[in-house]
């Protein structure tokens, strides 16, 4: 299973992948319903806000397993 910031690599590869430019983390945190400071604080620690990345998923059509795991 990815590390945290794995998992937020991968998600701003999905999220630029119509867009031409770089994906920051307030971008990341904005998709996934958190605020920019509570996110910057589940990367300090690196801790996975679960729910929010599934229902991320849950809402892109997006299987969950190409998110958590290699």
């Amino acid at each position: 299973m990815k590390d945290f910031h794995s998992i937020v690599k991968t998600l701003k590869i999905y999220l630029a992948k119509d867009k031409n430019e770089k994906i920051y983390d307030k971008e990341v945190a904005l998709s996934l319903g958190i605020s920019q400071m509570n996110f910057a604080t589940l990367k300090k620690r690196n801790s996975t806000p679960y729910v929010n990345i599934i229902e991320f998923c849950h809402e892109e059509e997006l299987c969950c397993s190409e998110i958590f795991f290699d």
